[in-house]
């Protein structure tokens, strides 16, 4: 569980988070949904300790992110935004890698890598060297590295970027099977048909704060719109002038 109390961060004079508070709870997919340049991403690199918060509470499993940051970084699997891969390295040496940063070694670790490939559809380029990789391998492999250790808490940043649709419905494929697995599962977005897809709850943060909260139903109702997309664009439009 991921809990957000009062969270801010601030670039000098630029508010980039600016008293965020919300929870996301196991066996369930939260979205962080807003514009571009909205606070999703600094949210996030807060929560897996890339950023020191300037003041609030950020708590994963109860351990807060700020003092307990090894135990934090044990217990989350990360697939940042652009996230790179080392190109000399097959898939499997990307993987077997972070797999051994997080103290695994031998037989379970080639387990636990024969079973992301499978479960990642790797199988076909599992032992080649990474470069030259699709974008939507050089993903997979990147969201194989987070899930090498097993973490019961997910952060995905903007994980279907540059991704073709075949791609991008596979990952949906894959969030969803965590999900009913009992993870955690918080991710940003910027797109509004992968939100309505994929989460029980949804966070819109606009100018570093939280414009509404809640389930897409709830979104729908507390805005008095039908369409979701509407429904996000008047919970906006009060912190950025469009109505």
């Amino acid at each position: 569980m991921i809990e957000v109390a009062n969270l801010k961060k601030y670039f000098g004079k630029v508010k980039a988070v600016d008293g965020v508070s919300f929870e996301a709870h196991d066996g369930k997919i939260t979205g962080l949904l807003g514009p571009n340049g909205a606070g999703k991403s600094t949210t996030l690199r807060v929560l897996y300790t890339a950023f020191k918060p300037d003041s609030g509470i950020a708590l994963i499993d109860g351990r807060n992110v700020e003092h307990e940051k090894l135990d934090v970084r044990a217990s989350i699997g990360v697939l940042t935004h652009g996230a790179g891969i080392y190109e000399r390295l097959s898939a499997r040496e990307n993987i077997r890698y972070f797999g051994e940063l997080h103290g695994l070694t031998g037989k379970p670790l080639n387990r636990r890598i024969d079973e992301l490939a499978e479960l990642l559809d790797m199988q076909d380029f599992i032992e080649r060297r990474s470069k030259g990789f699709s974008q939507g391998q050089k993903t997979k492999v990147a969201l194989a590295r987070a899930l090498v250790h097993s973490p019961k808490n997910v952060l995905l940043d903007e994980p279907t970027n540059g991704l073709d649709v075949m791609a991008t419905r596979g990952l949906r494929e894959v969030i969803q099977r965590l999900k009913n697995a009992g993870h955690c599962v918080l991710f940003s977005s910027h797109v509004m048909q992968e939100v309505a897809a994929l989460c029980d709850e949804i966070v819109i943060i606009a100018h570093g704060k939280v414009a509404a909260s809640g389930s897409p139903d709830q979104l729908r109702s507390s805005t008095g719109e039908q369409n979701l997309e509407d429904a996000f664009v008047k919970a906006i439009g009060s912190e950025e002038g469009l109505v």
